[in-house]
């Protein structure tokens, strides 16, 4: 099985738990062809091609971030590493098109094509989450979703992920290749 995961990341938490979906996905399918795609980079042939498309970024003001928020959110990062005396290293792309840009490009899927949104988000109630969004516009493009959207916790802005969560990724990523579809 083609396995495309689509992935926005701003300071390399995002990323890390796409690495660790893939992981999972491996573990649980050694035969899988997984392509790991930052959104910049993901193409509509790539990801049409895949059987099982899974899409996950950072959650800003309560969903997905939007060119306006992530410009924001990166200058108010550079402006408090600034005045911690950090330095400030946001992931390569950053400045880039987001999940939310890159969804208006994206084809409508081939039947019954299967999908997976994911998100970072803070650990608090009110958080909310950009997974919800993400499946949403995943279903509007005509992709059936594995499993319900999966939110993994940052413990600040910048990271680092709260202890566990690449470990529970990787867990996930095997539990959707262990759903009854892909058998």
């Amino acid at each position: 099985m083609d396995v495309a995961i689509v992935y926005e990341s701003l300071f390399g938490n995002t990323r890390t738990i796409a690495e660790a979906i893939a992981d999972g996905v491996k573990e649980a399918n050694p035969a899988a062809r997984v392509a790991l795609l930052p959104v910049g980079d993901a193409k509509a042939d790539q990801v049409r091609e895949a059987g099982l498309l899974i899409v996950g970024g950072p959650t800003h003001m309560r969903g997905m971030t939007s060119g306006v928020t992530r410009r924001k959110g990166l200058e108010a990062e550079e402006n408090t590493a600034k005045g911690k005396g950090r330095e400030f290293r946001p992931e390569p792309g950053a400045e880039g098109p987001g999940v939310r840009d890159w969804f208006q490009a994206l084809p409508k899927a081939p039947s019954g094509t299967l999908a997976a949104a994911f998100d970072t988000r803070a650990g608090f109630k009110l958080a909310g989450g950009a997974a919800k969004g993400i499946a949403r516009r995943l279903r509007s493009h005509g992709y059936k979703l594995a499993v319900p959207p999966e939110g993994f916790i940052i413990t600040d802005t910048e990271g680092p992920l709260r202890e566990g969560e690449p470990d529970r990724a990787r867990a996930w990523g095997a539990d959707l290749m262990r759903q009854p579809v892909h058998s």
